[in-house]
């Protein structure tokens, strides 16, 4: 390498860093970080970067690998949660969006190849800036994040065919039936091999370069089947990407596959980010300049038919306008994977200058503007709701719906996941009375079916919640997944119901202060409910008493968590506490069982103070308390021994009672 490249590579990387620095102060994607890089260092901006072979190659191996995860990623075990989404979601959002853009293509001039490309270029969405955006906003969990990460994860698998399709597109007129046929069957032959090499051979031969125990021959053994199987496919015409994605699938049989993810990813990232930053120093500003009348009709062409077609997508999937909507706005960008067929495009003659300088200043927009329509999503739900309530009753499914008015005191559970069933379960058992708002149409049906009584409908809308009852009800139980929606829903419930007791569930802690100031009368996070669970199963452990451990898990519940969430005096007085019980001696008690050794022995036989320093201080026999037994006291099945003494002892004697440590003479004499 020669210092004139090195040169030009050490401006990439610093330009990068700087910009990245300064897009994620902003809570800017970094994938338009790396594309402002790439236009401000490039021949259209500060001219700092002139060669781009360099670059182009790094960000080719980028490609590559970005392909070659996702392959590792891709399991039917990911998508059997989201099945729905991804097959019927992913497929109609994709073929709406490529015959649409096609056919507008077509209308104004674009030959049929072209046309097709363009609605391929369109229809990809950008799962690294949808999901970072979902995430931020805890919404990933919600039934429209659910959706949009259905959709993008078939928009990723559908990137493989595309690639194939593009250079067959270029040269459609030389193209016969013949030819199409075979490279069909050489995909398919291509694909058939793969999965027999996964299933068959790759295990056995990741087991022998596990078993040489040597980081470096697994991390170099992942980059051959990349860049090898890449090479391979090339050779037989096919894309170099379609390659690396198929040695994935082939690692992601293996048991050791998220070892290696974790091992290249390093590596990914690095010439990712120069695949990005090279798409960016293609721009030519100038000439973007010029037409930025037709790229601000592209960018908005683009986002009016993104939200139209998965508006629709997801309405035919029978969710509510407030989901679709939600969903159709986090899909409104141009994909990362679109840059990678516009660059295929672009060396196979599909794509000419003015078009793809159009086509990468749109794109920046559209993702640079994703974040300001996620923002704009939950304004403009509201609004439309409000005037849907006003102009009039909107029509709620065709699910009969309960007449929540009719009942008093009831229990309102919304959500009907894990937690909301077996409330409802509960609540049955016990006869009181509960109805049940859920907005997956899917889990209504089944519901509906199974005789639980059940309003199809979005919980945060007042009218719901008032078909619901919640002006008598006693309790609301807050159960969805959606975080928006839950302050939403406390608010109004809180409004319409002073009275009512809401309790709500969320994943995250913190919510839990927000939560409380709208009016939730008990919020449960998941996470610190959890570390209650292990720390009460650790001081098990330690032989605490049941009522000792009690105490403590109720004033961290009473004081909102404040030990769990740091707060200084909660942990101060709750350390002193569990201090002095642990200093202490404690109370434990030990039920004979049937068939034990100890049946029919006497305590002085037992030795349990001298062999393990623990005192008995009294047996239940028969619910009767037979208080300081002497050592002539024989024990029977099912007596319950009361022990005391430290914890080390108790470990012992437990030990010892139980027949882990029993001298060899009771052992032999049962």
């Amino acid at each position: 390498m020669s210092l004139f490249l090195l040169a030009e590579l050490l401006i990439v990387l610093l330009a990068s860093i700087l910009v990245i620095v300064l897009f994620h102060r902003l809570r800017i994607p970094a994938v338009v970080g790396f594309l402002i890089t790439g236009i401000l260092i490039g021949p259209g901006g500060l001219g700092l970067v002139k060669d781009l072979r360099m670059i182009s190659a790094l960000a080719e191996v980028g490609v590559m690998m970005l392909l070659f995860v996702i392959g590792i990623e891709f399991s039917l075990e990911r998508l059997q949660r989201i099945q729905r989404f991804f097959w019927v979601g992913g497929s109609l959002q994709l073929l709406m969006t490529v015959m649409v853009v096609a056919a507008i293509s077509r209308l104004l001039g674009a030959a049929a190849e072209e046309a097709v490309v363009f609605g391929f270029l369109v229809a990809l969405s950008s799962t690294a800036v949808a999901m970072k955006l979902l995430a931020d906003r805890r919404q990933l969990e919600a039934p429209h994040g659910q959706i949009s990460l259905g959709i993008l994860i078939f928009q990723d698998m559908a990137l493989v065919p595309m690639l194939a399709l593009i250079p067959l597109l270029a040269n459609l007129a030389a193209v016969s039936f013949i030819d199409l046929g075979g490279r069909f069957l050489l995909s398919l032959g291509a694909v058939v091999l793969v999965f027999f090499i996964a299933r068959k051979v790759m295990p056995a031969v990741i087991s022998i370069i596990v078993r040489t125990r040597i980081k470096e021959i697994f991390l170099l053994s992942a980059l051959f089947a990349c860049l090898g199987m890449a090479y391979l496919t090339s050779s037989l015409g096919l894309s170099l990407a379609l390659g690396a994605f198929l040695a994935g699938v082939i690692i992601s049989e293996s048991p050791y596959s998220h070892q290696m993810v974790s091992d290249i990813l390093p590596f990914k990232d690095v010439f990712n980010s120069l695949f990005f930053v090279s798409i960016g120093m293609l721009l030519d500003t100038r000439l973007a300049w010029k037409l930025r009348w037709s790229v601000l009709a592209v960018v908005a062409g683009i986002i009016l038919i993104k939200l139209a077609v998965v508006f629709l997508t997801v309405r035919l999937m029978k969710f509510n306008f407030r989901v679709a909507l939600l969903t159709a706005l986090g899909l409104a960008q141009i994909g990362e994977f679109s840059f990678v067929l516009a660059g295929v495009s672009r060396e196979n003659g599909l794509l000419g200058g003015k078009i793809f300088q159009i086509f990468v200043a749109s794109s920046v927009l559209t993702i640079l503007a994703t974040p300001l329509l996620l923002s704009f999503g939950p304004w403009l739900v509201e609004a439309v709701e409000k005037i849907q309530r006003r102009a009039f009753r909107p029509l709620l499914s065709d699910f009969p719906v309960p007449d929540g008015k009719k009942l008093k005191d009831h229990v309102i559970i919304a959500g009907f996941g894990l937690n909301g069933r077996n409330l409802a379960r509960v609540l049955k058992e016990t006869g009181i009375s509960y109805v049940v708002i859920e907005l997956n149409p899917e889990t209504c049906r089944e519901a509906q079916g199974a005789g639980e009584p059940i309003i199809f409908g979005d919980v945060s809308s007042e009218l719901i919640l008032k078909e619901a009852g919640i002006a008598s009800a006693r309790a609301l139980v807050v159960a969805v997944s959606d975080p928006a929606a839950a302050r939403r829903t406390v608010s109004i419930a809180r409004k319409l119901n002073p009275e009512a007791f809401i309790i709500v569930r969320t994943r995250f802690a913190s919510e839990i202060e927000e939560l409380y100031s709208l009016g939730a009368s008990d919020v449960i996070p998941e996470e610190f409910e959890t570390s209650i669970e292990i720390f009460v199963r650790v001081l098990e452990k330690y032989h605490l008493p049941r009522n000792i451990i009690n105490t403590q898990v109720q004033i961290i519940r009473s004081e909102r968590y404040g030990l769990l969430r740091g707060a200084r005096s909660s942990s101060r007085r709750l350390a002193e506490k569990i201090y002095d019980y642990l200093e202490a001696g404690v109370v434990e008690t030990f039920l004979v069982p049937a068939g034990s050794w100890l049946a029919g022995r006497t305590l002085g036989e037992l030795d349990l103070r001298g062999k393990t320093g623990v005192t008995v201080i009294a047996v239940v026999r028969n619910e009767k308390t037979h208080s300081g037994p002497g050592a002539e006291f024989r024990l029977l099945e099912r007596d319950i021994l009361v022990l005391v003494g430290d914890h080390q002892a108790m470990d012992e004697a437990f030990n010892y009672l139980e027949g882990k440590s029993a001298s060899d003479d009771f052992k032999g004499e049962k």
